[in-house]
């Protein structure tokens, strides 16, 4: 089940460098990429930064929504992120031909991928120079949740040989958040 996240601490929702899913849409048209250079820039307000190239359909449905939402998919949808990420959005609906479950957003247009392990609703807050010049899109969080089965008392918690967040090597290789290691303190 989704559970809402403090705006203030959705920072820790990215912290730990996943790939995330970033959907967008506008004018009856919808998308999704996948996308391994998102990360959290500011507390409060929240806000990230997200690459999203410039000959991306995804790119064209953000510069005309300024809005998207990012995800952090779990190792169950490490085919699908891949899939997402080798394909166009030009080419065709991705929700239909990957048979990708929805649910409807609370404050963007775009749609949340169910399964994920953590959705953030975003808006565009307007940096026309850097999105020319570095395809670096500064977001500013709205809306956030966490599936509360991996996600309690404000952090992740991913059990051994459960569902865990993913990172990108390269070429489809992937690889599962780790266990925890907590630091002496003092």
């Amino acid at each position: 089940m989704r559970i809402a996240v403090p705006l203030k601490h959705i920072h820790r929702l990215l912290n730990h460098g996943p790939t995330t899913l970033i959907t967008t849409a506008h004018g009856g048209r919808r998308n999704v990429m996948a996308a391994a250079w998102v990360m959290p820039i500011d507390f409060e307000p929240c806000k990230l930064a997200a690459v999203v190239a410039a000959d991306t359909f995804t790119r064209e449905l953000l510069e005309a929504s300024n809005e998207c939402v990012l995800h952090a998919p779990t190792t169950a949808q490490v085919d699908l992120t891949y899939a997402v990420g080798s394909h166009s959005g030009s080419d065709g609906d991705k929700f239909e031909r990957f048979g990708i479950a929805t649910s409807t957003a609370s404050k963007v247009g775009a749609p949340l991928v169910d399964g994920c392990a953590a959705w953030l609703e975003c808006r565009v807050l307007p940096e026309p120079t850097i999105q020319e010049r570095y395809d670096l899109f500064v977001l500013e969080c709205v809306a956030a949740w966490a599936d509360d089965t991996l996600w309690r008392a404000g952090e992740w918690h991913f059990a051994a040989g459960g569902p865990r967040t993913i990172h990108h090597l390269k070429g489809g290789l992937f690889f599962a958040t780790g266990e925890r290691h907590q630091a002496a303190r003092g």
